[in-house]
């Protein structure tokens, strides 16, 4: 189960058989490769396996030898180093943005151009990374280059002429609400099911348009547009958009888990990272916008 928006579709690891996980029965130790295991040697339909044997398939009793694990898995230690990486690219593009395109008055024309040209940038790149059938470690790695760029720049601006010192105050509610939301998830206060999807996806496309309509307001009717993004109801807008992005987080774990569990190939591990470094930027500018709205009517 799918968006057919190629940036909300949350890749899960199954190709054909839905969101990963939803409709398929959990491995048993020792026991053969049942049920929609999008990683087992075969369908029912007798197609083949892209991603070769089973690694929690029971041996081969017909000859006798067990059947050899295959060794290119993903692991959770894959995720943590990828993601890892795609963060820190992130991190440190901000920082050089930040000290080396200044927000003054004399210069935040073009900074505020760069920024731009960069965000754009980086949808097309997350676009033509959602659309490929194979995760592209460089296309990943340049969307984070060019998102860093983009949230230095906005951040040097917010914290010099809207409100001080709000950028660290976003980045540790940032890793807060990752740091609950994993542990509700490993808890299972958080259950992923089909029904969580398609709640989460069809709430964050109307909250993408009502903000794309905002946006036009504001562009071709000045001012606030229809004031999503001041006062209660730009608070209230903050809030509904963490409440999505730890939605979204939720389900970037369960690709993960599930990944992990049918034996995805290592590269899969790159997806997950591309998948959670979208979904921490998207909390970070919540968290930025919200601050700001909060601080701004003191």
């Amino acid at each position: 189960m799918r968006s057919s928006n190629p940036v909300f579709s949350r890749r899960g690891f199954s190709r054909d058989n839905g969101y990963a996980g939803f409709n398929a029965q959990q491995p048993q130790a020792g026991g053969p490769a049942v049920g929609t295991n999008p990683y087992a040697t075969g369908t029912a339909e007798g197609t083949t396996n892209p991603y070769a044997t089973n690694p929690y398939a029971q041996q081969d009793t017909a000859l006798g030898a067990p059947q050899q694990a295959r060794t290119n898995v993903m692991t959770i230690d894959d995720v943590v180093s990828r993601t890892a990486i795609t963060l820190g690219t992130v991190v440190v593009t901000a920082v050089l943005a930040w000290l080396l395109l200044p927000v003054d008055p004399a210069n935040i024309n073009k900074s505020y151009g760069i920024a731009i040209g960069a965000a754009l940038v980086a949808l097309v790149l997350s676009l033509v990374q959602s659309f490929k059938r194979k995760p592209s470690p460089a296309l990943i790695l340049a969307y984070a280059a060019f998102e860093g760029v983009f949230l230095g720049v906005i951040s040097a601006a917010v914290s010099t002429y809207i409100a001080d010192g709000v950028v660290p105050q976003a980045v540790l509610g940032t890793m807060a609400v990752f740091a609950g939301v994993l542990i509700a998830y490993k808890m299972r206060w958080i259950r992923v099911t089909r029904r969580f999807y398609g709640f989460v996806m069809a709430a964050a496309m109307g909250f993408v348009l009502l903000m794309a309509v905002n946006l036009l307001f504001a562009v071709f009717g000045g001012g606030d547009g229809l004031g999503f993004r001041s006062g209660g109801l730009g608070i209230l807008f903050g809030v509904i958009g963490i409440i999505l992005g730890a939605c979204f987080l939720a389900l970037d774990f369960k690709q993960v888990e599930d990944g992990i569990t049918y034996g995805a190939p290592r590269e899969e591990s790159w997806l997950a990272a591309f998948g959670l470094t979208m979904t921490l930027v998207w909390i970070y500018l919540e968290f930025l916008r919200l601050l700001s709205i909060l601080q701004g009517d003191d």
